[in-house]
């Protein structure tokens, strides 16, 4: 998946580091993020890079984490050097790009810059927030409001039903392959109330023998995902589709499944993990 870097480390611990010169200058617009592709690759600028067209650069600059040596930073306003390669790439690049230890930090710093981006303001009083020095936190002097970054609990869902697995495709979403069932968990509810009620609104079915999988974050919705198979209750297979949410769910024997290895995603894993016997 994604997040899975290895041997590279991934830290997440915030400091008050200042920039680098060698340091990864990260600069983000709705969707898009500053970078190089070079031949097979992805590169991010560095200070050192952008320094010579933004000058105060190293003085406008949010710490964000660490991989391995490498220390990544949130950037404004960057005018970046005429010919040196660097331009706006959707951030829909990051799901094949490689190293993959770079796509992740990009799709993750996208994360951060958007959470920063929506926390200008105290949502309780309405004065300007102010970056904390000592956690990755937006404080209120005025009312005393702490803001952490936004991570929405959301299920996926793997549904069997003896050697099926039901499968799905959004409905209104510019992503059209086949997924799971899918949902965010509401106020109130447990996860696996939450497996429950989502497989009973998109498709009408009861289930039972909920069992955990696995977790991924998923920073292109600012998410932390928890993997379910659960299985049906009872043997009446007939869905009843709720069209605002898919375009179709369907029921596929385990050697037919139309489904082939991706990188990315919990979602293909624990399709893969079910077509190939895993589960």
């Amino acid at each position: 998946m994604i997040q899975d870097i290895a041997p590279h480390h991934f830290d997440n611990a915030y400091h008050s580091y200042a920039p680098r010169e060698e340091d990864f200058a990260i600069y983000c617009q709705p969707h898009q993020v500053l970078l190089k592709r070079q031949e097979d690759r992805i590169i991010f600028p560095t200070f050192q890079d952008l320094k010579k067209r933004n000058d105060d650069i190293l003085e406008n600059a949010t710490y964000l984490f660490q991989i391995d040596e490498f220390r990544f930073f949130l950037v404004k306003h960057v005018n970046p050097e005429p010919l040196s390669g660097f331009q706006m790439e959707n951030t829909e690049i990051f799901r094949l790009a490689e190293p993959q230890y770079l796509a992740f930090a990009g799709i993750t710093a996208y994360q951060l810059y958007l959470w920063y981006e929506s926390r200008k303001f105290c949502g309780c009083c309405g004065s300007p927030l102010r970056h904390d020095e000592k956690e990755r936190m937006m404080y209120c002097d005025h009312c005393h409001a702490m803001e952490f970054p936004k991570i929405s609990p959301a299920v996926i869902i793997g549904l069997t039903h003896k050697n099926r697995l039901l499968l799905s495709k959004y409905a209104g979403r510019t992503y059209k392959k086949y997924a799971l069932l899918a949902g965010y968990t509401e106020i109130g509810e447990t996860v696996e109330e939450t497996v429950s009620r989502e497989v009973m609104e998109e498709v009408g079915l009861p289930v039972k023998n909920i069992r955990y999988y696995k977790s991924q974050p998923w920073p292109f919705s600012s998410t932390v995902l928890m993997g379910f198979f659960c299985d049906l209750d009872g043997d009446d297979e007939t869905v009843t589709l709720d069209a605002n949410e898919l375009a179709l769910a369907q029921w596929f024997e385990r050697d037919e499944i139309p489904v082939t290895p991706s990188r990315d995603s919990l979602t293909n894993e624990m399709i893969m993990a079910f077509k190939n016997g895993l589960v």
